[in-house]
């Protein structure tokens, strides 16, 4: 592809290299799209959701030339499925990149920032984020919020 699209530059680089150079220095890979398979591409994304506070707060995006899906890079955590517990700004943060891939920019905006405010405000936080807050509980904060 990068013959047909020569403007762009393209580099070739080993997952554990690029594990190394985001943890070394995030800003390494800013501008860049990062194209791999979708086992290293969950392997990626894991590591890099430490750096703004775990799996909670990831959102995720795959787009292919026929279809999109968005969802929120964790997993189903039995470990606290069906018990209120998880944080769901990963969810409403997929579900604001698809509303972008719609070109509905102005309500994923709104969500977005509701959802930012409402952790800044700190109030209301699941237990990943510090605090003791229900997902029933955050969700309301978030919903008050809008």
């Amino acid at each position: 592809m990068s013959k047909k699209y020569p403007l762009i530059e393209c580099a070739d680089i080993s997952l554990d290299r690029a594990c190394l150079q985001a943890v070394q220095d995030p800003s390494v890979f800013a501008r860049t799209v990062l194209v791999m398979p979708n086992l290293y591409g969950d392997i990626i994304s894991d590591l890099c959701a430490g750096f703004i506070g775990g799996l909670g707060l990831t959102p995720s995006g795959n787009v292919g030339e026929e279809g999109a899906v968005f969802e929120s890079v964790h997993g189903t955590a039995p470990d606290i499925a069906g018990k209120d517990l998880a944080n769901p700004t990963a969810l409403l943060l997929s579900a604001c990149m698809m509303l972008r891939h719609m070109s509905l920019d102005a309500y994923a905006d709104r969500i977005k920032s509701t959802v930012l405010r409402t952790i800044a405000e700190g109030k209301v936080l699941t237990g990943d984020l510090g605090g003791s807050a229900t997902t029933t509980a955050f969700t309301q904060a978030v919903c008050a919020n809008l």
